[in-house]
């Protein structure tokens, strides 16, 4: 249960995926999609029964081009109620900058659970030759060096976003987002459907009615996220938790699933708007 309110930048990490950041676009204005989206939370179903009802909205706001690079703001309020009046309320806030070229990464993350004190995340990755140096100064002042192979959030989404157009149906990657204490690394496996055409029927929500998203084949995208950590020392494992999305050309998210193990939490588009851009001179 505490994954969902952790600092899920793993959701965030989604922020790319899940929220949909701005893929490889077509688009005139840039190859990314400055937008805003809001998601309603509710549950699918409780496997262990330690879930009797929850409830909650993810708001997304996408800006930037490929010469300033992408800014990226969440928001998501969660609630829980696992029954005998137990209800656990959450607020996940989180504000990231990367650059174009996935080789600057700067995040601040702040999780308040009920009426306890917020714990703030802050800090920046730069990278290196074959190495990542990363500097935190909140929870507590810490440098250490990653993988120069790790992605941040937006070059992972460029990447599904590549995979899937080459026809690939599975792609491996390391993420780092800031997540947890912003020491965390997570081993993703990305499994990619047969594309979906644009014309073919679909539920009807904010981003199919919009005009930059009609012409758009997308495709059916599973992520599952793994403790790197763990897994290089027990070997095969569960993930931590894993997302189902439908990955449009554009990078836009829709008719997401939040998989928890013990619980299931679907995200349903309720509001799409696309910014203005500046172009990139």
């Amino acid at each position: 249960m505490v994954h969902l309110f952790r600092t899920s930048l793993g959701v965030m990490a989604l922020a790319a995926a899940t929220v949909g950041l701005g893929g490889v676009a077509p688009a005139a204005n840039g190859p990314f999609l400055p937008h805003q989206a809001l998601y309603d939370l509710s549950l699918v179903k409780s496997r262990s029964n330690s879930v009797n009802s929850a409830r909650g909205r993810i708001l997304y706001n996408f800006t930037g081009n490929a010469c300033e690079g992408y800014t990226s703001e969440f928001r998501q309020v969660s609630e829980l109620d696992s029954g005998e009046g137990k209800v656990t309320l959450s607020d996940l806030r989180s504000n990231s900058w990367e650059d174009a070229a996935g080789k600057s990464y700067r995040f601040k993350i702040e999780t308040r659970m009920n009426e306890a004190d917020a714990g703030r995340v802050d800090g920046s990755a730069e990278r290196d030759g074959d190495h990542i140096n990363v500097k935190l100064k909140l929870p507590a002042p810490k440098t250490f060096t990653l993988d120069g192979k790790i992605v941040f959030p937006t070059e992972q989404i460029q990447r599904i976003i590549a995979a899937a157009r080459e026809g690939k149906s599975l792609l491996e990657l390391s993420v780092y987002d800031g997540s947890d204490d912003g020491q965390k690394v997570y081993n993703t496996l990305t499994v990619i459907g047969q594309p979906i055409p644009a014309d073919r029927a679909t539920s009807s929500d904010p981003s199919t009615a919009d005009e930059h998203m009609r012409s758009l084949k997308r495709w059916p995208v599973t992520v599952s996220y793994f403790d790197r950590d763990a897994q290089q020392k027990e070997g095969e494992q569960t993930p931590v938790y894993a997302m189902a999305f439908e990955l449009y050309e554009n990078g836009v998210s829709r008719q997401l699933v939040l998989d928890y193990n013990d619980f299931v939490i679907s995200g349903a588009m309720g509001k799409f708007d696309v910014k203005d851009s500046k172009p990139c001179n």
